[in-house]
């Protein structure tokens, strides 16, 4: 297995029948904590010991021993440990990504990358034991292509660039909603209810309980951080997704640095996956709604509402002939990548490394050239213009909730850093929002109309409203 590195401790904690009883922990032969079996609420023994704070990677041995004897853990290692949960984009395997023949034969050689694989259980109440498939493991022929491919190469990529163990715990189900994966503070905490979801087999559906059974017991363990991807199945109200996303993020994190005794920062950092394209549908903005409010409707993380976190754009990836449905794309490998560098930012310090396309920051609007004009990074983008296209405008006295209204505007011309666009479309009238990518699979394959030049990453989807009585930063 992988425990949490220096400078965090690491935690153990178990079961004893023989309630007041010495528990002691050996690490490679020396003893490194005691502590006392307790009875806790439901007259079970239970111990818990935080274990020194370790830098070394290992491998170790730890050997618990009581009065009804001893176990030990061979190969244990200690490095980061990541938690990936979501719904079936997480869930995605290995086996299913492109080339996965090749992926699977190069992960084997990634044995300081250890998986857990979590049971797929519910419950209605919280579980204190952790349910599981598979228990820890380095990636082997025939076990690491079943694990989740976006968590497993999200891994592969830190460790190539860390040079120390990584820990991964996959804990995802398909087709679920945020609400079962939110304990009732989370879910307490946003008023409004999602649409009543349509129950399918074996798709938990009730609030809280994936909650319960799948992340609750894993509160103890002290852990690095966290990534997502989730919320194709909140698309029906994105606008609520809005508050619940990141009251679960902020829920997640108390709960974790509490029962890790402080061990779990109280700000873990938390990386997800801005959805990717779905079906080519020109009248549907759902998923574009609910892109929109991962980051809480500002376009980019961390904001405000979202401090240390980081976001992976997917928006150019789109895989309409996917096997699997083209609501799961095969290019993880992409999407994988684009996480590792929010982590580095984010998560690792590396604050020159660019883990986001350029963002809007001004604009200005030329009525009598019918040009609104939109500086990126504070005029510092080096953009790349692939297309004139893949912006729409709303117009004074129309209703910019309607998505029909909507009038598609040409970038007329351009420099490293802003784009200018026509619209004349609003004959006249005043423009009063404008927004850029604005549907579900607005793009080819990598091939979005604005990037950057340096990073190839994309521009994510964006919209300005207002135009009419702000001036300058979005945001």
């Amino acid at each position: 297995m992988v425990l949490q590195r220096a400078p965090e401790r690491a935690i153990l904690w178990g079961y004893a029948s023989v309630i007041n009883d010495r528990v002691i922990v050996l690490m490679n032969g020396i003893q490194v904590a005691e502590t006392t079996v307790v009875q806790d609420s439901n007259n079970k023994g239970v111990w818990k010991v935080k274990l020194p704070a370790e830098s070394k990677p290992g491998p170790f041995e730890i050997n618990i021993s009581s009065s009804e004897g001893s176990f030990s853990l061979s190969d244990v290692m200690f490095g980061d440990v990541w938690l990936c949960s979501g719904q079936s984009n997480m869930d995605f395997r290995m086996s299913q990504v492109n080339n996965s023949a090749a992926e699977i034969d190069d992960s084997v050689a990634y044995r300081d990358v250890r998986m857990l694989f979590s049971k797929l259980v519910q419950s209605n109440t919280t579980v204190d034991d952790v349910q599981v498939n598979t228990p820890w493991i380095y990636p082997i022929e025939g076990v690491v292509d079943k694990f989740s491919a976006l968590c497993f190469m999200f891994g592969r990529n830190l460790q190539k660039h860390l040079g120390y163990p990584i820990g991964l715990i996959e804990s995802s189900w398909g087709g679920t909603r945020i609400e079962v994966w939110s304990s009732p503070t989370a879910i307490n905490s946003c008023s409004g209810t999602s649409p009543k979801p349509v129950k399918f087999p074996q798709i938990p559906a009730d609030n809280g309980v994936l909650w319960n059974s799948m992340i609750h017991p894993y509160l103890s363990m002290t852990i690095k951080g966290a990534i997502w991807y989730q919320g194709e199945s909140n698309s029906g109200r994105f606008d609520l997704y809005k508050c619940q996303f990141p009251a679960m993020i902020n829920d997640w994190r108390q709960q974790f640095h509490s029962a890790s005794d402080g061990e779990t920062n109280s700000q873990f950092p938390f990386g997800f996956v801005q959805l990717a394209p779905y079906r080519n549908l020109s009248d549907s903005t759902a998923l574009a709604g609910l892109r929109w409010s991962q980051s809480t409707n500002i376009g980019y993380v961390p904001n405000v509402n979202m401090p240390n976190t980081f976001m992976a754009v997917a928006i150019d990836l789109p895989d309409v002939n996917s096997p699997y449905g083209s609501v799961h794309p095969r290019y993880k490998q992409d999407i994988a990548a684009r996480l590792a560098l929010g982590a580095r930012n984010v998560a690792y310090g590396e604050h020159n490394v660019v883990f986001q396309g350029p963002f809007p920051t001004s604009y200005q609007t030329d009525h009598a050239q019918n040009l609104l004009t939109i500086t990126f990074d504070n005029g510092t983008s080096h953009l790349q213009v692939n297309s004139n296209d893949g912006f729409e405008v709303c117009c004074k006295g129309q209703n910019c909730n309607a998505w029909n209204v909507w009038t598609p505007s040409t970038i007329n011309s351009h420099t490293d850093s802003t784009v200018s666009i026509d619209v004349s479309g609003c004959h006249g009238a005043q423009v009063i929002s404008l927004r850029y990518l604005w549907r579900e699979s607005p793009c080819k394959l990598k091939d979005c109309p604005l990037y950057s030049s340096h990073t190839m990453l994309p521009v994510p989807p964006f919209e300005l409203k207002d135009l009419i009585h702000s001036t300058s930063i979005i945001g």
